[in-house]
């Protein structure tokens, strides 16, 4: 019997890591080895799913006939390997399940299927017009982005048929899919370098060294708000898109960044890749292959976008350092300023860090000579700082339905008059915070929240900011049937609007929050108009903190600088000083001298004398001696479990036997349990523990046996923070 001369290679059995809630991989049959990290498709129970080859190597399948095949290998498609590190990384740091790190890492997988998306624009008009194709082609010229069919058939209401019989007339024409074109491509303005200062070009060369030695580095970028950093960063993204490396650039809030793109355009002369939640789904996918495939060098976006598979990193820009948008609360939880240091430290990149008010976590790497450090003393172009003014409201007297003091009413009633801007900041939603009864006092609770409701006047409704929950303001009191008693308790933006337009009426004010702007596109209307002065005062809340530049803008109010200092919160201090800093910071930033009058019950409180002495190293250096007296961090580390079910004695009960459990070492303490500072958060009863460790103690290990030993009852669910930013 002859051999047969082209023998069959046996089948190779690969694990395969599936983007789900699960920490391990599957197993399955391929005719050959596949690179870890490889792209496959996959039946998965009774659905086909996409998943990178795992753990390496191929084996010889002993059990053929028990293993389902892969059903796409996408070979060419790979994650880099520092993706596949910073996986691992990230799901054995913040104890997250490995496929849950991987659906962050692979947004949008079917992006490299075969036949692609196509996308679609107008190449011609129709020689036959009917009311359903001009709506098309009105939708169009006001949507000039390519769009899917199935996009085009859901967002302008058409019928499939129609947009098909255009496309057949070629009046519709196929375009690639590519959202971003090289910078010689699409060079839409002539780049205006600006002359830097001496500070920011000793900033800028050290970058550039830390760059050119392809080892990895991270700088704190630190200078006063005005002092350019972001011209100093730029500098370097320049220098790397001249080598041909990638770039990211993470915002806080990318929906607020419409400034910081006119600038970018100005600088370079064209437009940056944008990743944040918004990207409508073509584009979305469209940008994750391009990027995967190298074909971006330069991407600003949220958080998120740290996880996007880069293949030639070179540089990571972490604007506002300290901000607290830059930590997921929900699902994974992690902190992506940290976790920004970690994939460059994995890529061999260069990090950068840049703030007015770093955090403590960041001053101490620092001092400890982790991070390298780069200072900007002073504001660009000469412009001073504003001068910081306190109200000591303990000595104002005021009626009851006034929140603004004479001495903050007479100082915009000058702004005004020397044509100038003004804002007004308080960081509240709504109109009042709380609404009670005036005859037995009864308080308007969210019934899903142990919160009271927000009441928002201008949209006559009551609202829950942590669950979404809306309902009317009541005519009759539940409690005592007396009608018409209710009343709002406190301000918020929308009753400072109402008050500031009883003494300037004829001016024109703008409130500038979140429950009035809800679209990129509504905020960037916004701020245009207040950049063409179009707006006399602007009201809002934190989101005119994030490093708007309004060059008529010299007065700054602050209605209530105590907000944040209360509570449980052991980063109060730092996060009020931060926010406040942020906020008076946008005043005078040009030629004329701005002023900061901030309202305050503590005017002898640490925060308020560092603000009116611009002294940020006094209070870093108080508020560094309390956390290290008592161990808290960056001194010492932190880990916050949350117990959290739908009846109340089931979490208590579960919450003490764990803390029964806790192992008994030096190195680490139990707090707890306790009731949560948000006992009932959507309908689920709240416990905390925390645990405190030494700061060279990582807590991982010790929380994995603790929980090992201690299994929960199905009906109580349990988050762990590694590291916690809130306590709530």
């Amino acid at each position: 019997m002859k051999s047969n001369p082209f023998p069959v290679n046996p089948p190779v059995k690969l694990s395969v890591l599936l983007p789900l809630p699960l920490n391990g991989a599957f197993d399955y049959e391929h005719s050959h080895l596949l690179p870890p990290g490889t792209l496959v498709k996959v039946s998965f129970g009774s659905r086909v799913r996409y998943g990178i080859t795992w753990e390496g190597e191929g084996k010889p399948s002993t059990v053929p006939k028990t293993l389902k095949p892969i059903i796409t290998a996408f070979e060419g498609v790979q994650l880099p390997e520092a993706s596949l590190k910073f996986l691992t990384w990230v799901s054995d740091y913040t104890m997250s399940a490995r496929g849950q790190i991987l659906k962050m890492i692979l947004p949008t997988p079917e992006a490299f299927e075969a036949c692609g998306e196509q996308l679609y624009g107008i190449a011609k008009l129709p020689q036959r017009m009917t009311a359903q194709r001009q709506k098309i082609l009105d939708f169009l010229h006001l949507n000039p982005e390519p769009l899917s069919i199935s996009e085009l058939v859901e967002k302008s209401g058409v019928s499939k048929g129609i947009i098909n019989s255009l496309v057949k007339e070629e009046v519709l024409s196929l375009q690639g899919v590519r959202p971003w074109a090289a910078p010689h491509e699409m060079l839409q303005t002539e780049p205006e370098k600006p002359q830097l200062s001496s500070d920011q070009l000793v900033a800028a060369e050290e970058i550039k060294k830390s760059l050119d030695s392809h080892q990895f580095h991270t700088f704190l970028l630190e200078g006063i708000t005005g002092s350019g950093k972001t011209e100093v960063y730029f500098e370097a993204i320049d220098h790397v898109l001249q080598k041909g490396g990638q770039s990211l650039v993470l915002l806080p809030e990318i929906s607020l960044s419409t400034q910081w793109l006119q600038r970018f355009k100005k600088r370079f002369g064209f437009q940056p890749a944008l990743w944040h939640s918004d990207l409508g789904k073509s584009e979305r996918k469209a940008t994750f292959r391009t990027i995967m495939e190298g074909g971006i060098p330069i991407i600003v976006g949220a958080r998120s976008a740290l996880f996007l598979p880069f293949p030639d990193l070179k540089l990571i820009i972490v604007d506002e350092e300290h901000d607290g948008s830059y930590k997921q609360e929900e699902g994974v939880i992690y902190n992506g300023r940290d976790m920004a240091v970690v994939r460059a430290r994995l890529s061999g990149a260069t990090s950068v860090l840049a703030s007015a008010t770093p955090s403590l976590e960041t001053e101490l790497n620092v001092q400890s000579k982790k991070y390298g450090h780069l200072q900007l003393n002073s504001r660009y172009g000469g412009a001073e700082l504003p001068e910081v003014k306190l109200i000591d409201l303990r000595k104002v007297k005021r009626n009851g339905s006034e929140w603004i003091s004479p001495a903050l009413r007479g100082a915009l009633q000058q702004t005004m008059e020397r044509g100038e801007q003004a804002m007004l900041f308080l960081n509240r939603r709504g109109y009042a915070p709380m609404t009670l009864c005036r005859s037995c006092g009864d308080r308007i609770m969210c019934p899903y929240c142990s919160v009271s409701l927000v009441q928002h006047k201008h949209q006559s409704k009551l609202l829950c900011h942590h669950c979404g929950h809306v309902s009317r303001l009541p005519s009759t009191c539940p409690s005592c049937q007396e009608e018409e008693t209710y009343c709002a308790i406190g301000p918020g933006v929308e009753r400072i609007y109402e008050e500031v337009k009883t003494f300037l009426p004829h001016h024109r004010c703008a409130l500038l929050t979140s429950d009035h702007l809800t679209s990129s596109q509504k905020i960037a209307e916004q701020i245009q108009r207040i950049q063409n002065h179009e707006v006399d005062v602007l009201i809002g809340t934190q989101m005119m903190a994030k490093g708007h530049h309004f060059p008529l803008l010299t007065l700054v109010g602050i209605v209530d600088g105590d907000s944040a200092l209360s509570g449980s919160d052991l980063r109060a201090s730092e996060k009020s000083f931060q926010l406040l800093h942020q906020v008076a910071g946008r005043s005078g930033r040009e030629q004329r001298r701005g002023q900061v009058l901030l309202q305050t019950h503590q005017p002898e409180h640490p925060v308020m004398q560092a603000l009116v002495g611009h002294d940020k190293a006094q209070f870093a250096a108080l508020e560094a001696e309390q956390r290290m007296m008592h161990g808290f961090p960056p001194f010492g580390r932190l880990a916050a479990l949350i117990l959290s079910g739908r009846k109340e004695d089931e979490v208590q009960k579960a919450a003490r036997a764990l803390a029964r459990t806790f192992p008994v070492t030096d190195k680490a303490e139990l707090l707890g349990p306790t009731p949560a500072p948000l006992v009932y958060l959507r309908g689920k009863h709240r416990w905390r523990l925390l645990v405190k460790t030494a700061k060279d103690f990582a807590p991982q290990p010790l929380l994995k046996m603790w929980l090992a030993h201690t299994p929960l009852p199905p009906s109580v669910q349990i988050q762990i923070d590694i590291d916690p930013y809130s306590f709530f």
